[in-house]
């Protein structure tokens, strides 16, 4: 997926952010991975694919998208805290997980790993294996970047609203 967009509508977007909440100081690092990690467990929520217990489908492909670029928003938001916004494209190889339970698990731990030591190769890992969620969850490039940008509009709106 080809970021620099992306990267530079979230900047945008989060000094819009802090500035209208006088954050321009805080170190936001920590609730933003608290953030992301809530958002990925919302997402997979929506997806119930580790509810054995239940036989109730998912949810519709949009509400997924919508809660995918939800953790999008959060993990280009962390690179940026990093420095990390001159990655020009993140490519997901063909994931061998076929689980997605397992995938979601894979994510939590790379947000982790990423929390603890900040390093780029572990931003891009965790940002492949979260593409790598996409696929299994048969989403691709284009529509979570056109996901995305509707999104992205949709946050400041609600931050002109007092959201």
């Amino acid at each position: 997926m080809n970021t620099k967009t992306l990267f530079k509508m979230q900047k945008a977007l989060d000094s819009h952010i802090e500035s209208q909440h006088g954050l321009m100081q805080e170190d936001l690092f920590d609730r933003k991975v608290l953030a992301l990690l809530v958002e990925i467990g919302e997402l997979a929520n929506e997806t119930r694919c580790f509810k054995f217990w239940s036989v109730k489908p998912s949810s519709e492909m949009d509400v997924i998208l919508e809660e995918f670029v939800d953790g999008v928003h959060f993990i280009l938001s962390l690179g940026i805290e990093c420095g990390y916004e001159d990655i020009e494209s993140v490519t997901s190889n063909r994931t061998e997980e076929n689980d997605t339970s397992n995938q979601f698990l894979l994510i939590y731990e790379s947000v982790q790993k990423f929390r603890n030591n900040h390093r780029k190769d572990d931003y891009v890992r965790l940002f492949k294996n979260y593409m790598e969620l996409a696929q299994l969850l048969g989403l691709n490039e284009d529509q979570i970047e056109q996901a995305y940008i509707k999104k992205n509009e949709v946050n400041y709106d609600r931050q002109r609203q007092g959201y």
